[in-house]
């Protein structure tokens, strides 16, 4: 449990301050008006103090703090330690999908639009989050008969631009042809445009414009265009259709809808913009310290705008409660838009029912989400503490770390390690070992290599201060499992023991053959129930292990034996390299390509050109 710091250390200034627990780890990040108050409040009665606080109390030993010049910059500094630690008991957003949002690459040389769950990269518009994939893309294809932008990859590009042929959607009129130079640049850049300007909300001006370009060519006697503008405008019109009209058109509006319970809480964001709702996004909010609404609405409105928000910062911001430090939050979002930012809570009118709609959203959301949760929760915590029991374990196995050897032949040796904590995948946490030391196949050795690899970073950074240590094996398992029977238990008993770690890390293997499990200083298995939690964990972590071990192996393999005919050609590096395949569609297409065909490329040195013609050509 944490100790009080001394009376008179803590200093009455703002700042931010963290909890850390024996490994190091920071547990919980929070800020303060004034430090000594702040943490006086964590050390008073525990009958009256929270659950989770209390829990968070006790696997704490001790807490720091970093003193800045005023609350802004505690709010700032409290945003870049969580960023950088994750801490648990801090309020987490955990977003369980990926979100449609519709994309305009602005940054190519011919921008398209595109439905995409992809990451967030610079150069490219996005426009959402959408609920549903389908509807999006259903509205995009109403949109091209208006907004006639390519929609085709690079590759696809490249290719009719070689060609001189369009595509089939250049003829029913859904793309304007810029492969193939039916379409000016300014043109292009002009559709494009206004694509981006509709996606924004500014619907009313591309309607009117459409209606009077309709106008125009009907009354100079030009009927076909005249009927091609009124396609266009029936088009946008049902797109717009689409998007329901919710508040007046000046508003700029982000709309944040709470429900859940002491654990857990379900957000939902709906996004306003020019009166439309143009996009909505929803997560589930852990808990990790008990928060009365006000210091919740904040918490979530702070953990929001900080990861990135897919729609900016907006004017106004409804909330279902005054956030606590409202003040400090506007000038925070103030600051991030450039421009004043208003929260406040609506008390009746249109803004008030939209606020409604969005709190009955996310009422809907958490009520899935808890029937989900309380079967997932549930089973790996019998799971967990079946483990407990069945292997004669200290504690439950929140950390469990599986390993797995792959080769063929004694080539390529790797090894895997995979992650468990609370019973879920840990990716971030997995890792891939080349073996460097054993020559030919010996699992035995490739096995003691690799867990002395990794016990060995352990101790190293166990050794340094807690703030120098870069955490990428800091934390050691609850239970270490191999892969394997007895010869692979003894081999990770030996090494544990060698390391001096075999009080601190119980050892275990799970064999094939019958799933039975072996632990130290018994010469019989334990056998877990078929259909067990316990057991259908086990296999889980030991059946990852193996995936990842011999996707890795597979992967240095084919790398290994499947070479391209572009390698080691000098003067053509990875970045020239992607740009020739990607100009020829390919590496069988640079292949048939002509020496005319290549030196016409400006931007590859003839010298270059040559060599890939001459290589290219040898390998055929």
């Amino acid at each position: 449990m944490v100790e009080r710091p001394s009376p008179g250390t803590i200093p009455d200034t703002p700042g931010s301050y963290q909890f850390r627990d024996a490994q190091g780890r920071v547990l919980y990040v929070g800020k303060a008006k004034s430090l000594r108050s702040r943490l006086n409040s964590y050390f008073g009665r525990r009958d009256r103090m929270a659950g989770r606080t209390a829990q968070m109390l006790d696997e704490a030993v001790h807490v720091e703090w970093i003193q800045v010049a005023n609350e802004l910059e505690a709010l700032m500094l409290e945003f870049t330690l969580i960023q950088e630690h994750r801490p648990r008991f801090n309020v987490d957003l955990k977003d369980d999908k990926s979100y449609p949002f519709l994309a305009v690459t602005t940054g190519e040389e011919w921008p398209r639009p595109m439905v995409t769950r992809a990451k967030r990269r610079s150069g490219v518009r996005y426009f959402g989050p959408y609920g549903h994939a389908g509807a999006i893309r259903e509205t995009l294809d109403l949109l091209l008969r208006t907004f006639p932008a390519r929609t085709c990859s690079d590759t696809k590009f490249r290719q009719h631009e070689r060609q001189g042929r369009p595509c089939l959607l250049f003829h029913i009129e859904k793309c304007s042809g810029p492969c193939v130079g039916e379409v000016s640049r300014e043109d292009y850049d002009l559709i494009v445009g206004d694509l981006i300007r509709f996606l924004e909300g500014d619907t009313d001006e591309v309607v009117s414009r459409l209606r009077a370009d309709m106008e125009q060519a009907s009354a100079a006697l030009e009927f076909e265009v005249a009927a091609r503008y009124r396609d266009r405008l029936a088009s946008v019109l049902r797109a717009v259709e689409k998007q329901q009209m919710v508040l007046s058109p000046r508003e700029d509006i982000d709309v944040f809808g709470l429900a859940g319970d002491e654990l857990e809480i379900a957000a939902q964001v709906f996004y306003v913009r020019k009166g439309r709702v143009v996009g909505r996004k929803g997560f589930v909010v852990e808990r990790g310290e008990d928060l009365d609404r006000g210091r919740l609405v904040a918490e979530v409105l702070s953990a929001h705008y900080r990861a990135d928000p897919p729609r900016g910062v907006p004017r106004e911001v409804l909330v279902p409660d005054d956030p606590e430090d409202w003040s400090l939050l506007e000038e925070w979002l103030s600051r991030e838009r450039e421009a004043p930012v208003t929260i406040r809570t609506p008390k009746r009118g249109d803004k008030r029912a939209l606020l409604e709609t969005v709190t009955r959203n996310a009422d809907e959301e958490f009520v899935r989400h808890r029937l989900k949760r309380a079967s997932d929760h549930n089973s790996r915590a019998r799971a967990l503490n079946a483990l407990q029991d069945a292997l004669a374990l200290p504690e439950a196995p929140l950390r469990i770390e599986c390993y797995d050897m792959s080769h063929l032949q004694g080539t390529d040796y790797v090894g895997s390690m995979v992650v468990l904590e609370d019973g879920l995948p840990r990716t971030s946490d997995y890792r891939r070992f080349r073996i460097r030391q054993v020559a030919g196949n010996d699992d035995y050795a490739a096995m003691a290599e690799v867990l002395t690899r990794r016990l060995t970073a352990l101790l190293e950074e166990e050794a340094l201060p807690v703030d120098e240590r870069p955490g990428r094996f800091a934390y050691p398992p609850q239970l270490l499992l191999v892969d394997g029977g007895k010869g692979q238990l003894g081999v990770a008993e030996k090494v544990v023991a060698e390391l001096g770690l075999a009080e601190r890390i119980p050892v275990a293997s799970l064999a094939k053959q019958f799933e039975e499990v072996f632990r130290p200083g018994s010469a019989d298995p334990v056998r877990l129930p078929r259909g067990s939690e316990a057991l259908y964990l086990l296999q889980r972590v030991r059946d990852e292990s193996h995936r990842f071990a011999v996707a890795y192996h597979r992967q240095l393999r084919s790398k290994r034996m499947t070479g391209s005919v572009l390698d080691g050609i000098t003067g053509l590096g990875p970045v020239r390299r992607k740009r020739l395949v990607s100009e020829f569609g390919g590496v069988r297409a640079v292949q048939r390509a002509s020496l005319d065909e290549m030196t016409a490329l400006t931007w590859l040195p003839d010298e270059v050109a040559t060599a890939v013609f001459t290589k290219a050509h040898r390998a055929d």
